[in-house]
């Protein structure tokens, strides 16, 4: 063996040593390989595209790696440099030709020595600043066609993003015997279901979405990566077994945060579905709350909370048949509302079928003389309905019978019903003293919060006093 030849292994072998797998391949059969070189950016680095008026911006931590595609020819490194191919998604030929000039220039100025180390290092630390990009790169235009946009090809920037639209460039010297043919850059077909998702989209945009994929998912592997103290039950984990929200950026274990949203959400209290921290009014996202519960838990907090956003507008109602339900917008200029769903007209006032413009108390008594022939009308006061409704259910067969004749067994039958609902209500339920929403409680404390606006009461017993050794329940 050689002295080029020791060098090519010797310097292989550190390459190996010093690069991850997923930074560097080799090829057994020859003394070629690639290297993909991920490029420090600054802090506060943005990705700029102008799509006619519109400026996007977004700021992030990485871009997709430049591959260097190599081979190592006889003489090298004495007097030949190393073949190459440089290939890189978000930068434009014209500045991949530079790049590669200046990786040409270096193997010069080593004087005949290895040089693959000295160019990733270049290209990782220096390349942005040699490129004259500082805090800012701005995508090429799809309306400006040429040399200086990327091409159509498709290479295979990183296995685990999809696949990015690229501009290549070889590296190549005068035909003094010290050039040599660039290795072809590996390319694969795109996925089928990856060409329907971007047959819509510009080059351009194409670019900047694959750029936020990248860009998130090694976020994600650094954050995995790192190690964090869960702040419920203060145990340190990797962030792998974490969850962070993205509003507020506090990290929990998965097992606590899980936990956390599961109570929520059987007991009703979706909107408490917020951060753990003290005083922190985030929320996890609807993506992240269906991967903490699982699904049938995560349908039960889509649907309750749709529920506490539609009883937060005063415009919405709800069909008053029990096999119904749904919510329904009603009229602003009028009592009337109609269900969409099972085709029901009511009053939105008394819930009973559409009667009108008439008051509801005055429809209900024409309505039971309309049905049943000529009646007397109900008594006007609340205690002389509840003395005739006390005469009717203790009074005997025919004292009924005379009272049905009277005023009508259908009407007295209703308002019995809806006295003892009433009744019921006033006996087992209480305001909420801030948004007055009827509250039931089946025990517990008697400290309540109140499950539409979350704000904290005492459950006042008969005599007006709190009541104790209860547990409250929404």
């Amino acid at each position: 063996m050689n002295t080029d030849s020791e060098e090519q292994e010797d310097e292989l072998l550190a390459l190996d040593s010093i690069f991850g797998s997923g930074e560097f391949v080799r090829n057994e059969s020859k003394s070629s390989g690639e290297i993909r070189v991920s490029v420090e950016l600054p802090a506060n680095f943005t990705v700029v595209l102008k799509e006619g008026q519109t400026l996007r911006k977004y700021e992030i931590s990485f871009l997709p790696p430049l591959l260097l595609n190599f081979e190592l020819p006889e003489h090298y490194p004495s007097s030949s440099p190393p073949s190459f191919t440089l290939t890189c998604s978000w930068l434009t030929n014209t500045q991949l030709s530079a790049l590669t000039a200046q990786l040409l220039d270096l193997y010069q100025a080593l004087g005949g020595t290895v040089v693959l180390f000295s160019w990733v290092q270049f290209l990782k630390e220096d390349a942005l600043t040699f490129l004259d990009i500082q805090n800012v790169l701005e995508l090429p235009n799809d309306e400006y066609e040429g040399q200086d946009t990327p091409s159509a090809s498709v290479s295979e920037a990183n296995p685990s993003t999809s696949s990015l639209l690229s501009s290549s460039s070889s590296g190549e010297l005068d035909q003094t015997g010290q050039g040599a043919a660039s290795l072809p850059v590996p390319t694969r077909e795109p996925l089928q279901t990856e060409d329907e998702i971007l047959s819509g989209l510009t080059p351009s945009q194409i670019l900047m979405s694959q750029i936020l994929i990248y860009n998130a998912d090694q976020k994600q592997k650094v954050f995995d990566g790192t190690v964090f103290e869960c702040s419920v039950c203060f145990m340190v984990f990797l962030g792998s077994v974490c969850v962070q929200l993205s509003e507020c950026g506090h990290v929990f274990c998965r097992a606590c945060l899980a936990e956390f949203c599961k109570v929520q959400i059987t007991e009703g209290n979706v909107e408490a579905v917020t951060c753990p921290q003290a005083d922190c009014t985030a929320s996890p996202t609807p993506a992240q709350v269906k991967s903490l519960v699982g699904d049938d838990l995560f349908s039960r907090y889509d649907r309750l909370l749709l529920q506490s956003s539609l009883d937060q507008m005063p415009d919405v109602v709800y069909c008053p048949r029990l096999s119904c339900g749904s919510a329904v917008i009603r009229e602003q200029s009028g009592t009337a509302a109609l269900c969409s769903v099972c085709r029901f007209a009511f009053c939105v006032t008394c819930r009973k079928t559409y009667h009108g413009p008439d008051d509801c108390m005055g429809k209900k008594q024409q309505t039971v003389t309309d049905d049943q022939g000529d009646h007397m009308n109900l008594p006007e006061s609340h205690e002389g309905i509840k003395a005739l409704l006390d005469d009717y259910a203790n009074g005997s067969k025919e004292r009924k019978q005379l009272l049905e004749k009277r005023y009508g067994q259908r009407i007295l039958l209703v308002t019995v019903e809806e006295i003892m609902s009433e009744q019921w209500l006033a006996t087992n339920t209480q305001n909420c003293p801030h948004c007055y929403s009827k509250i039931q409680r089946d025990g517990g404390c008697s400290l309540m919060t109140c499950s539409r606006c979350r704000e904290l009461f005492y459950w006042a017993s008969v005599a007006g006093r709190p009541a104790k050794g209860s547990r409250g329940h929404f």
